[in-house]
């Protein structure tokens, strides 16, 4: 299952999640954000119940990516107990991001 993360919730759903989470910060008019829209579904797809995936509007919710200083989309935070763990930026193959994922669980 793929979250839609916000102001409102990102702190009940993300930094307090007892799992690992993916962040995908994007926005809708982003080519390589609508690029990685299969990947991320696939990743939490494959990740459910192990890793929290979801994503984040940067133009909607511009507070939090510039709390966590995203200055380029696609982006992606892995959070892990309220902490960020790792990240990674602009389009990529879904085993990369896979990797990162196996690295924290």
């Amino acid at each position: 299952m793929e979250y839609k993360f916000t102001e409102d919730n990102f702190e009940n759903e993300v930094l307090k999640s007892d799992i690992p989470v993916l962040v995908d910060f994007y926005a809708d008019w982003c080519g390589p954000c609508k690029m990685m829209m299969p990947v991320v579904e696939k990743l939490a797809e494959t990740y459910d119940g192990k890793v929290k995936v979801g994503k984040v509007n940067s133009d909607e919710n511009n507070q939090l990516a510039a709390k966590y200083g995203i200055m380029s989309i696609p982006s992606f935070l892995i959070i892990k107990n309220g902490e960020v763990v790792d990240s990674a930026m602009g389009a990529m193959p879904i085993d990369a991001l896979a990797r990162k994922l196996d690295a924290v669980l």
